[in-house]
C-alpha cells in the first residue's frame, strides 16, 4: 500500500495489535518511535487494536494512536488494512492467534515465552516453516536482545574478545509478588501463565545466555518454588502489581521462583535464577559472561554501561573497565543522540520493530524466530521437569540449526551521526 501523501514515502507495513495492558503499551511505543528515528523501507501504521473489553480497549488505541480498535482479535487478523499482528495477549492464547494469523498470510511477532507448552511451541514453528515458503515471516519479542549494552556484548563475544566461554550467569529479580495479599491475577494461574517467575523471567535469561553464547542449553538441574500458595481473587480485570483484590482466596498454581545451572554445548556453565518475591528488586536484570581471557557484566538498572575486563593486561593495571554504550559504532545507536545522551527500556521496543521491518522488507528470516522460542521453550520444560524429579540433571533435545544471518546492528565504525554536534 502506497502512503497517499508523499510519492517518495516508503510503503506502509499495516500493524494489529491484540493486547492493550503493559506489553501492548510498551509495543506500541515502539511502533510509534521506530520509523521517526530509523531510515526505514516500510513505514509501520497504528492499523487497529484488539482487546475484549470495548471500552477500555478504545481508551487504549485512542491513547497510544492506533486508529481503530476492535473487541475479537479475529477480527482484527482478517482487516485488508493488518498485514502484521503483533501478540501481547496471555500465554494460553499465543498459539491460536498466532498459527491463524500465520494462516491468513499475515507477518507475526509474538511476545514471549512462546506458549504454554512444548506443544503448543512446535505447532507454532510449524506454522511459521510453512508461512515461510510463502514469504512471511515470525518473530519472538525477546526484546532484551535489542538492549544496545547487550547486543554489543554479544558482538564482542563473537569477536572472541574474551576468548572461549566457560560460565555465564544471569539473574532476573522482581518483588512485586512479595505481598502476601497481592490478588490472583493471570500471571499467577498455570492454565493462563503456563508457569510463573520461570517462563515470565526466566524465559528472558535463557534466551539471553544462548543468544550471548551463540549456542544452545543442551541441559538443566532445577529447583522452583512457591512461597504464597493462596492469594485473594482478583476483584474486576485489572491485572497489573496494583490490581484491586476482591473477597475470597484461590490457589497459585504457578512457581514464585526457579534456581538453576545448566551447561552449553561447548561444555561451558550456566546459573540462572528468577524470582517475584525478591525484596527491593523492582526490575533487577544481571548478567557476566566469563570467558578464557576475560569478562563482560551487565545490570538493567545502568542499561548504557557495559563492563569488560582483559585478563591479559598487567596486573598494575588490569580490572573491570566501564564502556558508555551511546557511541556511532554501537549497536543500534547511528540512529539515536549524541553520545553520553543516554536510552532508555522503552527503547528496546523500537529496535525491536526496527529489526522486524527490516526483515520483512528483505524477506529475511528474522531473529529471534519461533524456531529459537521453541527451543526456550524446551528450556522451561526441562527446567519444570528436572525441579519435579527434585534437581536430576534433565538433558534438552536441541535440533541442528540453520545457518542465521547476524541483524544489521548499525554502520561500520567510523560512521557519523547524523544532528551530532560539530
Amino acid at each position: 500500500m502506497q502512503d497517499r501523501h508523499s510519492e517518495s514515502a516508503p510503503p506502509t507495513l499495516g500493524v494489529g495489535l491484540i493486547g492493550y495492558a503493559f506489553m501492548g503499551a510498551a509495543h506500541s511505543q515502539g511502533w510509534r518511535t521506530a520509523a521517526r528515528v530509523f531510515d526505514l523501507p516500510l513505514r509501520p501504521v497504528l492499523a487497529a487494536m484488539a482487546g475484549r473489553d470495548g471500552a477500555a480497549v478504545r481508551a487504549a488505541a485512542d491513547k497510544h494512536g492506533w486508529a481503530a480498535a476492535e473487541t475479537d482479535w479475529r477480527a482484527l487478523v482478517a482487516r485488508e488494512d493488518v498485514q502484521l499482528v503483533d501478540i501481547c495477549a496471555p500465554g494460553d492464547r499465543h498459539a491460536e492467534i498466532a498459527i491463524a494469523a500465520l494462516d491468513a498470510g499475515k507477518h507475526v511477532l509474538c511476545e514471549k515465552p512462546l506458549a504454554n507448552s512444548v506443544a503448543e511451541a512446535e505447532a507454532m514453528a510449524a506454522a511459521a516453516e510453512r508461512a515461510r515458503a510463502r514469504g512471511q515471516v515470525a518473530m519472538v519479542g525477546f526484546n532484551y536482545r535489542r538492549v544496545p549494552a547487550i547486543a554489543h556484548a554479544r558482538r564482542l563475544i563473537m569477536e572472541r574478545r574474551i576468548g572461549a566461554l566457560r560460565h555465564v550467569r544471569l539473574t532476573y529479580l522482581q518483588d512485586w509478588l512479595v505481598d502476601p495479599e497481592f490478588p490472583l491475577t493471570w500471571r499467577l494461574e498455570r492454565s493462563r501463565a503456563g508457569s510463573g517467575a520461570l517462563g515470565d523471567l526466566g524465559a528472558h535469561i535463557v534466551d539471553l545466555a544462548q543468544f550471548l553464547a551463540g549456542e544452545p542449553l543442551v541441559g538443566v538441574s532445577a529447583q522452583l518454588e512457591t512461597f504464597v500458595k493462596e492469594r485473594p481473587l482478583l476483584a474486576g480485570v485489572a491485572a497489573g502489581p496494583n490490581a484491586p483484590g476482591g473477597s475470597g482466596r484461590g490457589t497459585v498454581t504457578v512457581d514464585d521462583a526457579a534456581v538453576f545451572t545448566g551447561r552449553l554445548a561447548s561444555g561451558a556453565l550456566a546459573t540462572f535464577e528468577a524470582s517475584r518475591v525478591a525484596p527491593g528488586r523492582k526490575n533487577a536484570l544481571r548478567l557476566e559472561v566469563s570467558g578464557e581471557h576475560g569478562s563482560l557484566a551487565f545490570d538493567l538498572e545502568r542499561l548504557n554501561e557495559l563492563l569488560y575486563h582483559d585478563h591479559r593486561e598487567p596486573a598494575a593495571i588490569a580490572g573491570f573497565r566501564r564502556i558508555l554504550v551511546t557511541e556511532a559504532e554501537h549497536p543500534y545507536l547511528e540512529a539515536w543522540w549524541p553520545p553520553g545522551h543516554v536510552l532508555g527500556y522503552e527503547h528496546t521496543f523500537a529496535h525491536q520493530a526496527r529489526d522486524l521491518v527490516m526483515s520483512i522488507a528483505a524477506g529475511t528470516d528474522p531473529v529471534p524466530s519461533f524456531a529459537d522460542g521453541l527451543q526456550v521453550q524446551r528450556v522451561l520444560a526441562a527446567v519444570e521437569e528436572s525441579a519435579a524429579k527434585n534437581a536430576v540433571y534433565t538433558p534438552i533435545p536441541v535440533p541442528i540449526p540453520e545457518p542465521v544471518p547476524e541483524p544489521v546492528l548499525a554502520p561500520a565504525p567510523g560512521a557519523g551521526r547524523a544532528g551530532a554536534p560539530a
